[in-house]
């Protein structure tokens, strides 16, 4: 049934349709699609698509909805979306946003822009001096609860409706809103302080007059910015010259894109060239820049220089710019400032801190509106059993004052109270040292999680690349082993060295049929001689020595010579891949020494040195999965071709064999990153055919990449196999039983990555985040509906598989089939997303958000992991090598990612657990002593006069039932050895059964029961005098709650053994006091004693007993395991 739905497209769409579709060709467009997409059916639930007319893109259950919008809609909440949407309106129509337009940079000449750019400014506070207080007041009012207190307190200035004292209203409600003031205050400083260190940051500005030093925030679009090495880039800048002779630079962008390999920069080859810095200012140039956008993989611009003749155009790439929060790694670089402020990269990808409200407050929050509702309509019918006589309006007012205590002001006190102190034990626990409360108002959100989005490098691996394998077809090394081939390689090059005086090349012994057991020996130590040498050349790897940043070229080069066993060299690369590659080369005895744009030195194990020259080199591409290099050796004149990538591009590259298919599925089972390695000797006059081919499809306007593609593919035929390389990605301290922890808590893991789809799978399946018994659905790269319509039916046949998707697949699919791809991807057991820019990563988890009604996490540790730290319901950062930028914009800071398990299974657990408890107890508190006043009043003529009054409200509210009321935050259902021991209790949790209407109805009964129990026995005991029922109800009402504190903890503290004698002491000792309120000597009467006991023993007995019955005939899940 589901095959034959009918897929139709959006008629009325057009608006959404050119957002989407702006600067993409007109193929894409839905009209000239929806022709043959009508007839091709996208498989849905049964659930499907209704109606004829419906939108691929719309939600079945929105639709439902549209179509019930009513005024039952309106009045249970349909007039808050509508104000809402009306003031988001006219906020936007008020402050509409300045268009983003290209524009063109004159070097060094900040006026001639032709606009007013944005300030280079910082700014991450949420208020300024003008908005603080209204803007904490109004976070604090928007809920019912805050509200109805300021309602109530406001009322007792009306003398006709005064009730009370007004301390006893306005107090709690004053320290609330102290506590929170203060609170915000001291985050609003933070903020600020960070802002404005990073604001003052000293950079040097080149002008006519020489250099002058600027601050950050006073960078302008058009300056001239010079960047020392280690510096943080201020603004977006193109490249204009740097320090190093290559004209090329290493910046590092673990804060932009998450990925710790360093990039490599190339400078505009116009002003590198110019022989002094200060000739940028004697030249007429500028640099036209697209409009600011969020792509942070893609840059498009030119450089013209207009005094010259012919004019000089250069086209700007991505490899020209240098993006703002990135950090120069090599050389002195000056840049032209294209973008400032929030149009940079970095500010566009980054979104703003929202307030986050945890799903108990909102529980708690409804509760108190049925709690609210009740209060209206016993107050109500108070005054129609009245008569509605005499002011009867007046009296519906005093009486809904008067039954306030339903609604307990506490709440909110206790609440907050309870929070602080759930931070303070997370930041103490010894098993997570390190560990930060930043958010003190959602603890208990760490109790209720369903999703988990985290990031890749830093958080679930270490970022640092071990050659674990060597394989040659016939011989395996691995670790234990590579002593052997370090002997080979001394063994191989004392040969080569013993023959230089020959013209015999080092690889024709293996090209020789092997005969013998010496000749096999023989062809072994050539092949391992063969892989190790294009192992040492096929890379994109630059040698840095620290000590020389300031000298000239000459010196350099002959210091390098005396230094090349020098500690102090490190490796500079775009992928940690090949630094562990060419380091591994260097333990077995073959160093990279040098290397500039066009050629590049090995030292053998005996101190030769070996130079190559570069003649063309073929970057990795996601599309291609494949680099390589073509080099002629100084000494012999050979051409070799190397080429190294994936096993999936390289199997149809290389010779026929039989072995490589099967050790790459072996070494990927092991977790290890294979590459294929292979080479193809060349003659001179195919290198120079080849030359002449490859610089005329270069030169060519149209279809450059794909002409140029098919040249360098006519040398990819039957190249020689020369071996296989396993590189292993460290990953974090017991990152696999934490996944694994966590799975078994029903949490549904999805990992969100800026790196390649083959690191991410391998880092998958290496950390058990997809299980071993797991299939893989790689969705393919798609572009437009069609392609994204035939995929998503693929993917939907399959069954319990992990997804991996890439960001821009990801972008076509949410475009067209948003609900569909949601619903499929939430089926699956994990779903790795990679490539993805910092603002998907958000994207996602909002997407989540909306469509599961779940609770989400986040957990990362770069710049490029904040926007979605910040949408998740709960944010967690890592303090790791990346920064403390995730860290400080996170809810919750941790040290290592192991430490999540017991943040979540142990303290979440007991966070939402005690909350909700806390919660449940003290409108329990209120609604025990509202019945009383109700059963008081109706009594006595349904009169709207208080029961107790002064300070025995405030006594009862505080003294006496606060501390052992709060010393439910110490209670705990489960030991921390249990909860980590069986994560499953936490599935529980995500159901919310703790604090649900069911629970809160319970309480209600009680509370009903033991306010009629208290006031009635008191009212049928009491002899003379009605001071005698105040002090006979009241004093059973506080030893009732004191026993109610025992009956709900489930786990005893001494502090609460304390609090609760505590609190009794305080009670008996104040009677002395309350001689207003009681009749002392009545007090001190056995009389009393009796019936107080007796009262108390009925209201709290039978529940004792039900207790009982319960725990032994139904008993909750982890009583199960405690016994």
């Amino acid at each position: 049934m589901a095959d034959n739905i009918q897929l139709h497209p959006v008629r009325k769409s057009s608006k959404k349709h050119l957002y989407y579709n702006s600067g993409r060709h007109s193929r894409y467009q839905l009209e000239d699609e929806a022709s043959h997409l009508d007839e091709m059916p996208l498989m849905m639930s049964e659930e499907g698509f209704e109606n004829d007319e419906s939108d691929y893109q719309t939600l079945p259950r929105a639709r439902v909805n549209q179509r019930q919008r009513g005024l039952g809609w309106f009045l249970l909440g349909g007039w808050k979306i509508l104000c809402t949407s009306c003031c988001e309106w006219l906020a936007h129509t008020c402050r509409r946003k300045k268009e983003l337009k290209a524009r063109t940079v004159w070097l060094g000449c900040p006026e001639k822009c032709e606009e007013k750019y944005p300030r280079n400014a910082i700014k991450n506070q949420k208020y300024n001096i003008f908005t603080f207080v209204p803007g904490v007041l109004y976070q604090q009012f928007k809920f019912f609860l805050n509200l109805y207190f300021l309602v109530v307190a406001c009322s007792q200035f009306v003398p006709h409706v005064k009730i009370g004292y007004l301390y006893t209203y306005w107090a709690p409600l004053g320290f609330v809103l102290a506590v929170t003031m203060v609170r915000e205050a001291v985050d609003e400083v933070r903020r600020y302080r960070r802002d404005k260190e990073m604001n003052s940051q000293l950079y040097s500005k080149l002008t006519v007059r020489g250099k002058v030093q600027v601050k950050s925030s006073d960078i302008q679009v058009g300056d001239l910015i010079i960047v020392e090495k280690n510096q943080r880039i201020p603004a977006d800048m193109i490249f204009l010259r740097t320090s190093e002779k290559n004209g090329a630079c290493f910046i590092r962008t673990d804060q932009l894109d998450g990925e710790t390999d360093w990039k490599l920069k190339v400078a505009v080859a116009c002003t590198q060239r110019l022989p002094a810095l200060g000739d940028l200012f004697s030249i007429s140039a500028y640099v036209y820049a697209q409009k600011p956008l969020l792509d942070i993989h893609s840059f498009e611009g030119n450089f013209t220089r207009e005094d010259t003749d012919p004019v000089i155009h250069e086209s700007l790439s991505i490899e020209n710019t240098l993006w703002a929060s990135t950090v120069v790694a090599s050389g002195t670089v000056i840049g032209v400032v294209i973008y400032t402020g929030k149009e940079t990269r970095s500010v566009l990808n980054t979104s703003h801190a929202k307030n986050k409200v945890g799903l108990l407050d909102l529980e708690l929050n409804r509760l108190t509106k049925a709690l609210f509702l009740a209060q209206v309509v016993l107050s109500v019918v108070m005054v129609a059993l009245q008569g509605f006589v005499g002011p009867w309006f007046r009296n519906l007012f005093r009486f809904t004052v008067l039954f306030s205590y339903i609604i307990p002001i506490s709440l909110r006190v206790n609440l907050d109270m309870g929070k602080a102190a759930y931070g303070w034990m997370i930041t103490k626990d010894e098993n997570i040292p390190g560990t930060v409360v930043r958010t003190s108002t959602i603890p208990e959100e760490l109790g209720r999680l369903v999703y988990l989005l985290t990031d890749k490098t830093g958080t679930l691996t270490q970022n640092e690349m071990i050659f674990k394998r060597l394989h040659l077809g016939t011989v395996s090394y691995g670790t234990d082993t590579m002593d052997e081939i370090q002997s080979h390689i001394v063994q191989s090059y004392a040969q080569v060295s013993s023959q230089s005086n020959g013209s015999s090349n080092s690889s024709t012994p293996s090209r020789k049929p092997q005969t013998a057991a010496p000749k096999v020996r023989k062809s072994v130590i050539s092949r391992i001689h063969e892989a190790v040498k294009a192992i040492a050349l096929c890379h994109n790897v630059t040698p840095v020595y620290e000590s020389r940043t300031t000298v000239n070229g000459e010196t350099e080069y002959t210091e390098a010579d005396q230094d090349f066993s020098d500690d102090n060299r490190t490796y500079q690369a775009s992928s940690p891949d090949e630094v562990a590659l060419v380091r591994w080369t260097e333990s077995v005895g073959l160093t990279l020494v040098n290397r500039d744009l066009t050629s590049m030195q090995l030292k053998t194990p005996a101190g030769q040195i070996l130079t190559f020259h570069i003649l063309q080199i073929f970057p990795f591409t996601s599309e291609s999965k494949r680099m390589g290099i073509i080099v002629r050796e100084e000494a012999t004149g050979d051409i070799t071709f190397y080429m190294k990538g994936a096993d999936v591009a390289m199997t149809s590259i290389v010779q026929y064999n039989d072995w490589l298919e099967e050790e790459c599925g072996n070494m990927a089972r092991e977790g290890l990153r294979t590459l294929v390695v292979a080479k193809k000797s060349l003659s001179e006059e195919q290198y120079q055919d080849f030359e002449n081919r490859y610089n005329q499809a270069k030169l060519s306007i149209h279809d450059r990449a794909l002409k140029v593609a098919a040249v360098v593919e006519s040398l990819e035929r039957e190249m020689e196999l020369l071996c296989l390389t396993g590189v292993e990605d460290q990953l974090q301290a017991d990152v696999r039983p934490t996944l694994e922890l966590l799975r078994n808590a029903g949490i549904k893991i999805w990992m969100l990555t800026g790196d390649k789809l083959e690191t991410a799978t391998c880092i998958a399946k290496s950390s058990h985040l997809v299980s071993r018994n797991q299939n893989i659905h790689i969705f393919r790269p798609v572009s437009n509906r069609g392609e994204a319509h035939l995929e998503l039916n693929s993917f939907r046949r399959k069954h319990d598989c992990a997804l991996v998707i890439s960001g821009d697949s990801l972008e076509v699919c949410l475009r067209y089939y948003e609900h569909e791809f949601v619903e499929l991807a939430c089926q699956c057991p994990a779903v790795v997303c990679c490539r993805c820019s910092p603002t998907q990563k958000a994207q996602i988890v909002r997407l989540l958000q909306q469509h599961t009604a779940n609770r989400t996490c986040a957990i990362g540790d770069g710049g490029n992991d904040v926007s979605m730290i910040q949408a998740a319901d709960c944010g967690i950062g890592i303090e790791g090598k990346e920064g403390k930028q995730a860290s400080l914009a996170a809810d919750f800071s941790i040290t290592q990612f192991k430490h999540i398990g017991r943040l979540l299974m142990v303290h979440g657990r007991n966070s939402y657990k005690r909350s909700a408890a806390l919660g449940q107890f003290v409108m329990h508190r209120g609604l025990i002593i509202s019945t009383m006043q109700a059963v008081f009043s109706s009594i006595f003529y349904f009169a709207s006069v208080p029961l107790y009054q002064g300070f025995l409200m405030v006594g009862y509210a505080t003294i006496y039932t606060m501390f052992p009321v709060f010393s439910l935050v110490l209670d705990q259902d489960v030991k921390p050895e249990m909860a980590l021991l069986y994560p499953e209790l936490y599935k529980d949790l995500t159901k919310g059964r703790s604090l649900s209407f069911k629970t809160f109805f319970i309480w209600v009964l009680i509370s009903v029961y033991q306010g009629g129990i208290l006031m009635y026995g008191a009212l049928l005991l009491f002899e003379s005098e009605f001071v005698h029922v105040v002090a006979i109800s009241f004093t059973a009402l506080i030893l009732t709650e004191l026993l109610m504190v025992a009956l709900t903890i489930r786990t005893w503290h001494w502090l609460m053994v304390v609090a609760e004698f505590f609190s009794l002491g305080c009670y008996v000792a104040s009677l002395a006091f309350l001689n207003e309120y009681f009749d002392l000597a009545f007090i001190t009467t056995p009389a009393f004693l009796w019936k107080v006991s007796v009262i108390t023993v009925v209201s709290c007995l039978p529940l004792y007993i039900i207790k009982y019955l319960k725990r032994k005939f139904s008993p909750p899940s982890y009583s199960k395991l405690s016994t």
